[in-house]
């Protein structure tokens, strides 16, 4: 094990918390994690997968994983994830999971609006707040929220979305500084179009996902990287410059009539 691995167990481990860890992006940062000798909870609703990904994980990294199948959206995810948790030294939670429904704001019904509130904000803050408690008293640990590149800016079609990854991007910026001093790291991620099932899934016609959509591994190792170095990740030197165009360059109202064109061009073909 190199040195590099060796500091990184000792600074976010023994134990990390991945949410949303079933497949895609959430299924590489738990391997990525376990190549760096961490072991593992893994949450997510699809407890099959989730089965299968910690049982090849345990074989190829020798680590310990256990598995919690739950709905981020219920009421007592602190309980739960508590209740898995409370014999185990947890140093790392990364929130990956996410709920993101496209389509005009009304022609959505508000409980699934309530919903994506649930899973993308208050479940995230939630387990912050409870499992960065226990790395408050030790002086250490490592917390990464999944923001997104379109929370820039109003992105029209996925309007509560959009709103909730700001919501995680700011919350996470805001801990980065309140808690650097005391041996918590804090990361906001915010990738573009990343090449997950999920993303292939939404994608209409095709089903496949942009030609300059990063690979879940570039993703995970870049934010893993960057924890511990700065408040937030834009994973991609290509989104990096996107975002830099968009931020400093194009009038504000104009990003977000660009955002608007390009999601009804990909969503709503006559």
């Amino acid at each position: 094990m190199s040195r590099a691995t060796t500091d990184f167990r000792a600074r976010y481990g023994p134990w990390a918390v991945v949410a949303g860890a079933s497949e895609g992006l959430g299924a590489e940062y738990a391997t990525q994690l376990a190549a760096k000798g961490l072991n593992l909870v893994l949450i997510a609703r699809r407890k099959e997968l989730l089965d299968n990904l910690s049982i090849q994980l345990a074989k190829d990294y020798t680590v310990e994983v256990r598995t919690l199948e739950l709905d981020l959206a219920s009421d007592d995810i602190g309980t739960q994830v508590e209740a898995a948790t409370r014999d185990i030294e947890v140093g790392l939670l990364i929130y990956n999971a996410a709920t993101v429904v496209i389509g005009s704001f009304f022609e959505i019904s508000l409980q699934t609006h309530l919903n994506e509130l649930a899973v993308n904000c208050r479940a995230p803050m939630t387990l912050a707040y409870l499992l960065g408690q226990h790395m408050l008293k030790r002086k250490r640990g490592g917390i990464v929220l999944m923001s997104s590149l379109s929370a820039s800016q109003g992105s029209p079609l996925i309007a509560n979305y959009t709103a909730t990854k700001a919501y995680n991007r700011l919350l996470a910026e805001s801990l980065w500084d309140e808690l650097r001093t005391q041996g918590i790291d804090v990361l906001a991620c915010a990738p573009a179009v990343v090449s997950t099932p999920r993303a292939q899934e939404s994608t209409p016609d095709s089903g496949t996902v942009s030609s300059t959509a990063l690979p879940p591994r570039a993703v995970a190792a870049e934010t893993l990287a960057a924890l511990g170095k700065q408040p937030i990740i834009i994973p991609g030197r290509g989104n990096r410059l996107a975002n830099l165009v968009i931020q400093r360059i194009l009038p504000h109202k104009m990003a977000i009539q660009i955002m608007g064109r390009v999601m009804r061009s990909t969503y709503q073909k006559s």
